[in-house]
This record gives C-alpha cells, structure tokens and sequence, in this order.
C-alpha cells in the first residue's frame, strides 16, 4: 500500500501522503488523503472522463483532482478552507505533472457557489452532516438553474452521511462499487457510493 502510494505521489510529482488535523474540529474533518488504490478504482468505473468538471469538497492538497485529471482528463476544482493545506495544493499545482491539472478555490465548501459546468462532485467525509445539507442545498440550486446530470461520489460514507442522502427527494441512488478488497479487515464503509441528479428530457 505504501509503495503504491509513493509511486503516485512520485509519477504526478506532488506530495499529498500523510494526516493533519491542524484545524480540524466537531464540523470540519483532518485532511487525510483518498488512498490511490481506491482513486483507480473509481477512475476505471468509466463514470468520470474527458469533458466532466470534478468538483472536489475538502481537496486538501490536491490528490483527486490531480489523479483524475491525469487518468481521465476531466477537468477539476479543489475546494479547501484549510489556508496552511490550501497553500500545500498550489504548490503541488506549481510542481505537478503537466497531464495533471487542479484549479482550486480556498473558501467554506458551504459558501461555494457551484459553477454550471460542475457536472461531478466528491466527497471523502470532509465535513459533518450540518455542512453536508448547506453543500447539498449549493449543488442543487445549481442543477435547478442549469438542468443536467450531476453524479456525487461518497467515498466511506458514514452513517450519518448515508441516513442524510436517503431523504433528499431530488437524489436517486446511481450505483455502488465495493472497495473493502483493497485493505485489510472487513470494513463495511469501504466503498463508493454514487448518487445522482438526473438530467430529465423536457418536451
């Protein structure tokens, strides 16, 4: 796992391994990055390609927009509200491979007005199910005023997250894919949960 780790980290020419839970707190999460293993597997799903904009809630230094933008192409926008790990992804946008690109926002994720052309939208639990409603109430705001598909990815959603998305009436379930043999243990939240805003056909 390690390996595989470093060997990203040193393909994309970024530095994005470890924990810090600085100026974490009860609503805002520590920055620990989403593990490559799992990055591969969502990028192998098909789900995201070139001509999609990700846009990244708790980018931390940059790791999932720079690995899908190498391995798929997609455009992506890193939201961060963390100054000290917001400055980690600019520099890894300074050093990184031409192939990967990241643009990034430093601001609450609740505040973020989210752009037209966001048609992708991750989650590695970054913030609490309070933020999560604000967030959700952005991302369909946007869809209401420009209809189009939006798929959010939850990766190791907890209980919380789960019981939250279930009840959002615009939300359909899309799909899921089990990541819980990348590790070791038999963790049930090792998994990736899609959901979707659908595109409807008007007349």
């Amino acid at each position: 796992m390690a390996n595989n780790e470093n060997a990203w980290d040193k393909l994309l020419q970024i530095k994005t391994i470890g924990r810090d839970d600085t100026n974490s707190d009860e609503y805002r999460y520590p920055y620990e990055p989403t593990p490559y293993s799992v990055l591969e597997r969502l990028a192998s799903t098909g789900l995201i390609g070139k001509g999609d904009v990700v846009l990244d809630y708790g980018c931390g230094k940059g790791r999932v927009g720079f690995f899908l933008s190498y391995r798929t192409k997609a455009e992506s926008i890193g939201i961060e509200y963390d100054e000290h790990i917001y400055d980690g992804a600019l520099e890894n946008r300074r050093s990184a491979h031409p192939r990967a690109k990241a643009d990034f926002v430093l601001t609450r994720a609740e505040e973020y007005e989210v752009s037209p052309a966001v048609n992708r939208c991750y989650f590695f639990n970054p913030f609490s199910v309070e933020i999560l409603q604000k967030v959700l109430s952005r991302i369909i705001e946007s869809w209401y005023a420009d209809p189009r598909e939006i798929l959010l990815f939850f990766y190791y959603p907890s209980d919380e997250f789960m019981c939250y998305l279930m009840t959002v009436d615009e939300l359909e379930f899309y799909d899921e894919f089990e990541c819980g043999d990348l590790f070791e243990g038999n963790d049930p939240r090792e998994r990736i949960m899609v959901f979707e805003l659908p595109c409807y056909e008007t007349d």
